[in-house]
């Protein structure tokens, strides 16, 4: 049997975002607990350079494992954290625009707004609107 592999996709030609599990490897400890770190405190300020420290690696070595690790570089991939947890307070919390920005990092509510518009194409109270618990029942209740 043939099958056809899709890229999985939201409406609105918004792509989805799947977690890539970091790869295990045998000194990933430090790496692994210092990513980890980063993703329960989003809502801090995070270096390279600090997260580097905190793998026990130096900046150069950090950004190569990180880059064979992830398949992309550490800013990227922070924002990318951030933009799915604004992207999970958004759907599951009526939290304020400036409250999710705080939250998931990204310091003001215009900087959630041009996150979202360059990664999404869409704004973070459009999204919400699409995406949020409340949003179907609203739909199917004609309100």
């Amino acid at each position: 049997p043939r099958h056809v592999v899709l890229s999985p996709h939201r409406q609105g030609g918004q792509a989805q975002f799947i977690e890539r599990p970091l790869a295990p490897t045998p000194n990933a400890d430090r790496f692994t607990k210092a990513l980890e770190g980063v993703r329960a405190t989003l809502g801090e300020a995070h270096t390279l350079d600090s997260v580097a420290e905190a793998a026990g690696l130096t900046r150069r070595t950090f950004t190569r494992r990180f880059q064979k690790t992830t398949g992309t570089s550490f800013g990227s991939w922070l924002a990318e954290q951030r933009l799915a947890l604004a992207q999970r307070l958004l759907e599951q919390t009526d939290k304020s625009m400036d409250m999710v920005a705080f939250e998931a990092g990204f310091g003001s509510a215009t900087s959630l707004r041009q996150h979202f518009a360059a990664r999404l194409r869409t704004s973070p109270m459009q999204y919400r609107r699409e995406f949020s618990k409340g949003s179907a029942q609203v739909a199917l209740s004609g309100v």
